[in-house]
């Protein structure tokens, strides 16, 4: 199979999930027409249906109900609008950045803390410039230029998708989003700690680092194509994402029997076992960052609530 690419990126797949679940709260009926629906949100988290999503809600707190092993309910604490709230569920599935379990259920074996806390986040920055033409791009010849010695790595423009109502430009006449990739790294430190580095990093850096940088390099890059940033650049978004991709296991770091086999000694097997009603889902459980990763275990992580509901002594 090929690959599938939305115009949005996975937010397509997340309002084809909600539509599914509340099939009023997203107009439409079609993989084409999702992408300019209207959400309506007052439709989430109604009483009396059976799915509710309740948005703008952390969860800071989940524990048994009572011993783990024989407990009927987890209780639940969020936080909402600087309000403490509780709620109690038969099961709970933990769907969040593995590392941070350790902390919202904090009755966890140590040893299972410490699996979890294994993965630390990849930090990553995706930078979107919207250009007024890319006739810069068509003089040139080019589509994706790897660009290693700069401040952002890789330079391409947007993959050309078009999807219902979202459509693609389709002359170099037309604007167009350049895509920017810069991952922030220490080269020569062990790689996790490189990650807390970028991390750091991330946090300490001005928006006007970012566009001054944007502006050097396309204009270096692009500027014997025609292209002039002051000229030519309509906005910057800088995405950063601090916590950005699973930890993948490494050759160079990281024991080749985790690389290269689905080996039960892996930290993210250790750290995806249930606990009690509580099961343990998103992409780090696979140590992959990729949507089917989290697709898998999110279905791992319900299976395993069915299971405990269709044999309750072997829980």
């Amino acid at each position: 199979g090929g690959a599938i690419h939305f115009p949005d990126g996975n937010a397509t797949i997340a309002r084809l999930l909600v539509r599914s679940l509340i099939p009023d709260a997203v107009p439409g009926s079609t993989m084409e027409d999702v992408g300019a629906a209207r959400v309506n949100y007052s439709l989430l988290d109604r009483d009396n249906q059976r799915a509710r999503v309740r948005l703008s809600s952390t969860v800071v707190q989940v524990e048994h109900d009572g011993d783990p092993a024989h407990a009927r309910a987890v209780k639940l604490a969020y936080v909402r609008d600087g309000k403490a709230y509780r709620v109690t569920g038969r099961a709970c599935v933990m769907a969040c950045w593995n590392m941070f379990i350790p902390y919202i259920v904090p009755t966890l074996p140590a040893a299972q803390k410490e699996a979890l806390s294994y993965n630390v986040k990849r930090p990553l920055v995706y930078t979107s410039v919207a250009i007024k033409n890319w006739r810069s791009f068509h003089k040139l010849g080019v589509s994706h230029i790897n660009t290693p010695g700069m401040y952002h790595s890789e330079v391409s423009l947007a993959e050309a998708v078009s999807l219902g109502d979202l459509q693609h430009p389709q002359s170099p006449d037309e604007p167009v989003v350049v895509h920017m990739e810069r991952t922030p790294c220490s080269p020569g430190q062990p790689i996790r700690l490189q990650h807390r580095i970028g991390r750091a990093e991330l946090l300490g850096t001005t928006f006007e680092t970012f566009e001054r940088n944007i502006r050097d390099q396309l204009n270096r890059v692009f500027g014997p194509g025609g292209f002039k940033a002051a000229d030519d650049i309509i906005a910057i978004t800088v995405n950063r994402w601090p916590h950005g991709y699973t930890y993948s296991y490494n050759s160079l770091y990281d024991p080749l029997e985790w690389v290269f086999t689905s080996s039960p000694n892996r930290p993210n097997v250790a750290a995806r076992q249930p606990f009690g009603l509580i099961s343990i889902a998103n992409a780090d459980a696979a140590a992959s960052s990729h949507t089917d990763a989290a697709i898998l275990e999110a279905h791992r992580a319900v299976i395993e609530v069915l299971d405990r509901r269709a044999m309750p002594t072997l829980g």
